[in-house]
């Protein structure tokens, strides 16, 4: 077979590039259509919460909360992260009844799904960010953030990206949404910055 000029094998692979983003954005726009009474729930849920806000997830999806649960501490919302199946040998002592758990899973059939039980034992609440609705994990949430049927820009259509990328920014949406209600100011947010740029900032503006 003979070779593609290196010429069109670049533009074709910028060309595979600029779909990928494509994808990933639409995926983000069309999460704005699906804000409705159960994201003011979840925002309701958390904002209200006496404990921490557990986030936990496998694989990408965990990766992600771990982004998530640093947005939330970062912004006034004690968070942490764990990985669900650590909490299946132990971790699962952090939990207690006044948290709320936020749980990650594009198809809603990990492994987060075998600690719903004894979180819900616990009297913990839980919500849910998934791709189906149906699954396992929506039907035993108390709230289901439903990202939708995302096509993944993967050329095999398997490599969680634009699904992941979608829950970041639905992550994010909550934690900022969360951090508004709480009224910080910027002197608020540089106690949880002492170091770098951000804490800097707040902190010159105080003290000026």
């Amino acid at each position: 077979m003979q070779k593609k000029p290196i010429q069109e094998k670049f533009l074709t692979d910028i060309a595979f590039a600029k779909d990928v983003l494509l994808l990933e954005s639409e995926a983000i726009k069309n999460l704005i259509g699906r804000l409705d009474h159960t994201f003011q729930n979840a925002v309701d849920l958390i904002f209200t919460c006496k404990g921490r806000v557990v986030v936990t997830g496998i694989g990408k999806a965990g990766i992600i909360g771990q982004k998530i649960s640093a947005t939330l501490a970062s912004t006034g919302t004690p968070s942490y992260w764990i990985h669900s199946s650590e909490a299946r040998h132990g971790d699962l002592g952090r939990i207690v009844p006044e948290d709320v758990v936020l749980a990650l899973s594009n198809s809603g059939e990990t492994e987060v799904v075998t600690l719903l039980p004894f979180v819900k034992q616990m009297g913990a609440k839980v919500i849910a960010i998934t791709g189906n609705s149906k699954s396992s994990l929506a039907q035993h949430s108390d709230v289901v953030l439903d990202i939708g049927k995302i096509e993944e820009p993967c050329p095999l259509g398997l490599a969680p990206s634009a699904s992941s990328t979608a829950m970041l920014a639905l992550g994010d949406a909550l934690a900022l949404t969360i951090f508004k209600k709480r009224n910080l100011s910027k002197e608020d947010y540089a106690f949880y910055h002492p170091g770098g740029e951000l804490g800097s900032a707040g902190r010159s503006q105080h003290y000026d």
